[in-house]
């Protein structure tokens, strides 16, 4: 065939494959584009808006996913290719008024009619049993508040009181009806999330329980009402969800020691391995949470979530430098937790004498990082040093400190602080932190400072996380009452 043939042939094949594509098109529209994942129209009668925000609410806050214009009918239409995580959301105009509604096990192809001036009370659904069920509630709630408002008044005080307490216990009862008869409505689950676990008072053999085991089945079952092993959950107001987990740990377990706390967290985050949205925010603000804690103690709980949960395949979210970052800090915490042996350090004095902390010879030792360059050491390290000197003596107690951030300019600085605090017992010795055996700032991981450490004289790590606020009281508990100290 010749060239011009052949060209020609060709063309003919490209306009066959092009009216066959846009054939296909037409044939086959939904193949062409994306299908709609949701598509809700919300209508309000009267309403003066032209636009109108769609977001749901997640853990301690609230996203919007969309937005949409009125049109020419007084509605406003979202609709998206991409699928709407389960949840509460809500409907917003540019003032802060919203209403409420529910995404959960049905597709999101809604439509509510309203009327301007209370959207919740005049709502009306289709095509979402869920949200009939959940108006049908409010509607309930919002005749509660308008008979209460209603007396106000017109009632004494007491008698009010006790208006109001019927009223409530009588919504209470409704909604626990709602919880038992439709456990497998949202709305049930976030009812039933925020209410507490009743302990039983007798025991499955008819025993009365005592103070002790009721409390310890509180512990165990706090989190049964609330169903960790559902991704909606997440997206739910801050007092459904996000209040009940920090309550739990921030004020049940105020004070546990760090294997307590890691016992429940390990139950809870069991639990919610089958809701991945909800493991990973529970392991990344809980890693956070216990990574920032002020209580010496609980650098354990961080080092057990962070090499159980955070550096391990059920962490699916992470990029591998962002697990090395944590891994490596977790590692440096985890030969520093009270009760493990403190690493060694050889420093020299200003006379270029060496210093060894494990040789220190005596029977408590403060060990000490911080610098005359830091504001809060200024402030806090002639008061550390007062009750040190108050102390030293009684309880056989010498300070091995180390001058953090060493060059020429500083080592000045460093000399006249020292000389004009009267910082000079023989007790208190001071160290150049410019050699020495190790790279200190990388084994004691000293990225701030002042950072103070109580050490005995077998060299383990009795307290940390020290301040000029805590340290005498510390000194008082642990070096006055040998039992009080940890072991290895």
């Amino acid at each position: 065939m010749s060239s011009p043939a052949r060209y020609l042939c060709m063309k003919r094949i490209i306009r066959i494959t092009i009216l066959l594509a846009l054939a296909l098109l037409v044939a086959f529209p939904s193949q062409a584009r994306k299908k709609n994942q949701y598509e809700i129209t919300l209508t309000i009668n009267g309403g003066k808006d032209t636009l109108m925000y769609l977001g749901h609410y997640q853990a301690k806050g609230n996203s919007v996913v969309d937005t949409a214009i009125r049109d020419k009918k007084g509605r406003f239409v979202f609709e998206g290719t991409d699928s709407l995580p389960e949840g509460l959301y809500f409907f917003a105009n540019q003032q802060g008024s919203y209403v409420e509604f529910v995404v959960y096990h049905e597709k999101p192809f809604f439509k509510f009619e309203t009327e301007q001036g209370d959207w919740t009370a005049q709502m009306k659904v289709k095509g979402s049993p869920q949200n009939e069920y959940f108006f049908q509630f409010h509607r309930i709630d919002a005749q509660v508040s308008k008979d209460l408002a209603s007396h106000v008044g017109k009632l004494d005080s007491a008698e009010f009181e006790k208006y109001k307490y019927e009223k409530l216990l009588m919504l209470d009862s409704v909604k626990m009806s709602m919880i038992l008869q439709r456990p497998d409505m949202f709305l049930s689950k976030m009812m039933r999330a925020t209410r507490d676990v009743e302990p039983p008072l007798l025991s499955p053999s008819g025993d009365t329980l005592s103070d002790d085991q009721r409390r310890d089945y509180f512990l165990a079952h706090y989190f049964d009402n609330i169903p960790l092993d559902d991704n909606a959950i997440l997206r739910t107001p801050k007092a459904v969800f996000y209040d009940r987990v920090m309550n739990f740990y921030d004020r049940v377990l105020k004070y546990a020691p760090p294997k307590t706390i890691i016992k429940y967290l390990d139950a809870m985050l069991q639990r919610s391995k089958a809701a991945p949205d909800v493991f990973q925010y529970l392991v990344v603000t809980l890693t956070q949470k216990y990574l920032q804690s002020n209580v010496m103690v609980y650098d354990e709980v961080y080092v057990h979530l962070v090499k159980n949960y955070y550096a391990t395949e059920d962490n699916f979210w992470s990029s591998p430098t962002s697990i090395d970052k944590e891994l490596t800090r977790a590692n440096k915490w985890e030969r520093l937790l009270v009760g493990r042996e403190a690493p060694e350090l050889i420093l020299f004095d200003t006379l270029h004498i060496p210093h060894s902390l494990h040789a220190f010879p005596h029977k408590w030792k403060l060990l000490v990082f911080w610098s005359p360059n830091c504001g809060h050491c200024q402030h806090s390290i002639p008061e550390v040093y007062r009750i040190f000197q108050q102390y030293s003596a009684q309880y056989d107690i010498a300070a091995f400190t180390i001058l953090s951030d060493p060059d020429d300019k500083t080592r000045v600085e460093w000399r006249n602080f020292l000389r004009d605090k009267n910082m000079n017992s023989p007790l208190w010795l001071s160290l150049d932190g410019g050699e020495a055996n190790v790279d200190w700032h990388d084994v004691y991981d000293i990225t701030s400072t002042p950072q103070i450490y109580l050490i005995d004289e077998n060299n383990i790590i009795q307290a940390k996380k020290l301040g000029e606020s805590s340290i005498e009281n510390v000194i008082k508990a642990i070096c006055g009452n040998p039992a009080a100290r940890v072991s290895e």
